[in-house]
């Protein structure tokens, strides 16, 4: 059941709704649409859309009835009355897909919590010879009745799962603070469901996590180690896909799973190039990623599924500044992976500091140091035997490594920002 309302601006997607379908393992048999004027606080249709739907229910025997909007409680049960039939709203449509989905614990804690959150507004008033009576000698009830105690159980089961869940969330903060430590980088990849986010992984990492062309085929995130050229080491993640109208009840339970979008030093977004709406599809994706607070962080585009164009190459866009900001790649055939690494590096290599350090034959330990740290790019032996390394790494470490080498980095960066300037000058003279 599809409808438009005059005051919502996101015109409803016929084909993604019949997807959903799809991948909760439904088999639709006919889609009702229409314009809504105004919600009808019981059934949220009017009269002649629900006489329309009961007639169809009887033609094709159908078993459940698909809202693509949200339900009320009391909405819900009254449809189930009216139609003889399960409804499902949009929200307990998507759970139905995350509960089938979840493999790991921590997906399955997510789901459940989303889950219990959902139906605790639901719970059916039932055992009424148990419900509380008028106070008095002879007229007192038992206590509580039963949708009471079924509230008090999901509310305690609530409890527990979040306890659970805070254990992996704390968990998860020290993975990324030992992440943070050695200064490796955390590479996210997002975007709508069913982009082939987890093809670019697989072919990114070299994995063989679980891929199908369904709606929400990830739901478990999925961390792998990378190497980056003129980076070195980082880590890849593969998150849940976004949707239109994602359930609030998900984007609060998959909080630590997002989480790992929200500590990210760079967004890989993902994007279907074969898809005619990718433009609204990627305003969908951007509003999500406001929403859970990672509007701001650095994002690299990435159109894939370039095989399924005509005469579209692997290519790098760049911005205005020089800077990567979208890279043409299909996951399917590998095109466009060796520019989408080289893309990457030029952007998490911008704050990377490149002195030049020499250093005297005595001190041919710390020139291991400096080598076995990775940071070296290029090396000179002058006549005198001294060293000239040319270094990339952080500003933050190279002034720890002299420090603990007993040497003033202060010089060093003075001399290095002096050189800078001076570069900086003579560019503009010449242009």
């Amino acid at each position: 059941m599809q409808l438009h309302l005059n005051n919502d601006p996101d015109i409803p997607d016929a084909r993604e709704f019949e997807e959903l379908a799809l991948s909760a393992g439904a088999c639709p048999v006919e889609i009702v649409s229409g314009q809504l004027k105004q919600v009808n606080s019981r059934y949220f249709i009017g009269s002649g859309k629900l006489e329309e739907i009961q007639q169809l229910i009887q033609l094709h025997e159908a078993e459940v009835v698909l809202f693509d909007h949200p339900l009320t409680p009391s909405q819900e049960r009254n449809l189930e009355k009216t139609l003889s039939c399960r409804v499902l709203d949009r929200t307990g449509l998507i759970l139905d897909i995350f509960a089938q989905r979840a493999r790991s614990y921590e997906g399955k804690l997510q789901v459940e919590l989303a889950q219990l959150e959902h139906s605790i507004t639901r719970l059916v008033r039932g055992w009424t010879h148990l419900d509380r009576q008028k106070g008095g000698i002879g007229m007192r009830g038992v206590g509580e009745t039963q949708l009471e105690i079924d509230q008090r159980l999901v509310n305690v089961r609530i409890k527990a799962v979040n306890k659970s869940l805070a254990k992996v969330r704390k968990q998860r903060d020290q993975g990324r603070r030992s992440r943070k430590r050695a200064e490796i980088p955390t590479v996210s990849l997002v975007g709508y469901t069913n982009a082939g986010k987890s093809s670019v992984f697989n072919r990114m990492t070299q994995s063989h996590i679980y891929v199908a062309d369904q709606l929400f085929a990830t739901l478990d995130s999925t961390l792998r180690k990378i190497e980056l050229p003129d980076v070195g080491n980082a880590i890849l993640a593969d998150t849940v896909g976004f949707i239109r109208k994602l359930p609030h009840q998900l984007v609060d339970a998959f909080r630590a799973t997002l989480e790992e979008t929200i500590e990210a030093s760079l967004l890989l977004h993902v994007i279907d190039c074969n898809n005619d709406e990718r433009a609204l599809l990627k305003d969908q994706v951007d509003h999500v990623l406001a929403d859970i607070g990672a509007g701001d962080i650095p994002t690299l585009l990435v159109y894939n599924k370039i095989d399924l164009l005509e005469n579209q190459l692997p290519c790098v866009d760049l911005d205005e500044k020089g800077k990567p900001w979208r890279v043409w790649v299909s996951a399917k055939t590998g095109q466009g992976m060796p520019e989408l690494f080289q893309a990457i590096s030029d952007l998490l290599g911008e704050d990377l500091f490149e002195p030049e350090l020499i250093l005297e034959p005595g001190q041919g330990k710390f020139r291991a140091r400096l080598y076995h740290e990775g940071v070296v790019k290029k090396e000179k032996v002058e006549e005198n035997g001294q060293f000239c390394l040319s270094l990339r790494l952080p500003k933050e470490d190279f002034t720890r490594l002299l420090r603990e080498e007993g040497m003033n980095p202060a010089s060093y960066l003075e001399k290095f920002t002096s050189d800078n300037e001076t570069n900086e000058a003579t560019e503009t003279l010449t242009s």
